[in-house]
């Protein structure tokens, strides 16, 4: 069969693929959660969750530094990647040795049942996806359904040395959006945008959230936050520590998501 991935590319499967690689940590963790955990032939070092059921699968390194000699070893009928997470010199390389490779591209909550049930269809496993995306469509209709008097303005950080914020176009900006914030970030450049701390404050957010992934974010951060005490956050001690999966993993975590940081963003509503 000929499918045709998120970036319009083509791929011929002689059959729904048996012999998964997932290069993208929150699609492993949705292949175990629909019941195809026994599929995964190897995942990347980055791939946690489910922790227990990884426990033995083999490791191909890191989203970015793949192992391309080892993933072509194994066989795989399906190699799973994201547009950015994974390298396109990855994706085209396997391609080239002849190795299907199918890209998802997330760019807002709302993509994830889009992407994620054609990606089903694709594994012959759309009836086993079905509750899960049919649970997320339902937590993002009760989302859109909430109505708050104004967006609350946030900044989401995911680095230090150099600061760089969630931005546009983003999964993690969507979600806090879809959630009654305002995110903040859209209004510099670039999907992380890059500052100082001082540019970054100059924007006066009322919420600030520190995840603790991609960089562990913890209360030895909170101190550099001191000298903004004008900042309506650190005024208002609305500074908050995350738990970074669930703010920047897609996936059918998602559905929690939007409750946990729509119950934080609505109590830093005024």
């Amino acid at each position: 069969m000929v499918v045709v991935d998120a970036l319009g590319r083509r791929l011929e499967l002689k059959n729904p693929p048996q012999r998964i690689v997932s290069l993208v940590p929150s699609l492993t963790e949705w292949l175990f959660d629909i019941g195809l955990g026994a599929r995964v032939v190897a995942a990347t070092d980055y791939c946690i969750e489910p922790a227990a059921a990884l426990a033995g699968v083999p490791r191909v390194r890191g989203t970015k530094n793949p192992d391309r000699a080892k993933i072509m070893g194994l066989q795989p009928d399906l190699v799973i990647a994201d547009q950015e997470e994974n390298r396109e010199r990855d994706v085209l390389a396997l391609t080239a040795a002849g190795i299907p490779v199918y890209v998802t591209a997330i760019r807002s909550v709302t993509d994830v049942p889009v992407q994620y049930e054609r990606l089903a269809g694709v594994l012959g496993a759309a009836d086993m996806a079905s509750p899960g995306l049919a649970a997320l469509r339902a937590a993002l209709a009760e989302a859109r359904q909430r109505a708050l008097q104004r967006y609350v303005p946030a900044l989401a950080f995911i680095w230090r040395e150099p600061w760089m914020a969630v931005g546009a176009e983003t999964y993690a900006g969507d979600l806090l959006e879809q959630c009654g914030a305002e995110n903040l970030g859209r209004r510099l450049p670039g999907r992380y945008p890059r500052a100082s701390l001082e540019a970054f404050m100059r924007l006066q957010p009322e919420i600030i959230l520190l995840p603790n992934e991609p960089y562990a974010f913890s209360e030895r951060d909170l101190g550099a936050f001191a000298p903004y005490r004008d900042a309506p956050a650190v005024r208002d001690g609305q500074i908050f520590l995350c738990d970074g999966m669930l703010l920047t993993w897609p996936g059918l975590r998602a559905i929690r998501a939007l409750q946990v940081f729509a119950e934080l963003i609505a109590g830093g509503e005024r």
